[in-house]
């Protein structure tokens, strides 16, 4: 029986590594994919699969498409896909680089790790959730228990118990957010940092209004699991977000950038994204992938 990968749906864990691999040229991915699925698929590692790598392989997964590349008014929103894409969660770093090395030996030569980028849980809240680099909470209006499972997982198909997530890696200038006053702040979210009280009269490009799930239609909603990162020169946000399908994300990634009704997100102000992917993130069966959707 096929049940949801055990990574996905728990809180962020405080120290996470996300890795991006591309596909050589001419590759066949099979013996790779056989030796990824032969790793034990619990909370410490989430994987997902990119649309090359399933054309790679002669078949397709019906939900599964490129990243969008998107130019709104002043803003550019980068597509850059990737074939593979793993998510270490864990309290050790160590235990996390030595994860790594031992992935990246079992499907090398075959898939090239290309981007590695370390993150961690900042500060925590009576909620359990943490705090993106700015002092704001993240992932206030997430569902949970049922309503997650129903926002970000496949049902009722040959799919079922998999998901698909969109991934961006974003950049904060702090340097310049910290230079606004705190009302400009407050406004450019849509919520208090005080008490994460969401501001009745913010305005229409406040983050929190250009995002609000409840709006779209239908309903857009999605199970996020972004983490702050650093690299000791740059520090922003790894956006995660988990949904039954891409829709939900796409239809607020063209609202934020102002494709709408040319609001941007007030966003933008002060951060950028500099990667966009999407993958597919197969069922587990027995504890290993389930990865019959690619005939395996």
């Amino acid at each position: 029986m096929n049940t949801i990968q055990p990574g996905i749906l728990p809180p962020v864990p405080s120290t996470g590594r996300f890795l991006s691999f591309s596909l050589l040229p001419g590759a066949d991915p099979s013996n790779a994919l056989k030796a990824l699925r032969d790793h034990t698929i619990g909370e410490s590692l989430v994987v997902g699969i990119g649309q090359s790598v399933v054309l790679a392989m002669g078949q397709a997964v019906e939900g599964l498409r490129s990243f969008p590349s998107l130019v709104g008014p002043g803003v550019d929103i980068p597509a850059t896909p990737f074939a593979l894409w793993c998510w270490l969660r864990g309290d050790d770093r160590g235990e996390l680089i030595q994860l790594t090395h031992l992935i990246s030996r079992s499907i090398a030569p075959t898939f090239q790790l290309e981007e590695v980028v370390d993150a961690f849980k900042y500060g925590e809240r009576p909620d359990g959730l943490g705090l993106d680099l700015t002092g704001y909470e993240d992932g206030t209006e997430n569902p949970s228990d049922d309503e997650a499972i129903q926002a970000g997982i496949v049902q009722g198909s040959s799919l079922a118990g998999s998901s698909f997530v969109a991934v961006q890696r974003w950049v904060h200038d702090l340097d310049r957010f910290e230079g606004m006053s705190q009302t400009d702040r407050d406004n450019a979210i849509g919520r208090r940092v005080s008490d994460n009280e969401e501001l009745e009269d913010a305005p229409d490009s406040a983050h929190v209004k250009r995002t609000a799930q409840e709006d779209f239609e239908p309903e857009a909603f999605l199970v996020r699991r972004s983490m702050p990162w650093s690299d000791g020169q740059e520090e922003g946000l790894m956006f995660v977000a988990y949904g039954h399908s891409l829709d939900a994300f796409e239809a607020q990634l063209q609202r934020m950038a102002g494709l709408d009704d040319g609001i941007t997100d007030a966003l933008f102000q002060f951060s950028r994204p500099v990667t966009g992917s999407y993958f597919w993130c197969p069922p587990v069966e027995a504890d290993r992938l389930n990865l019959a959707a690619l005939g395996l």
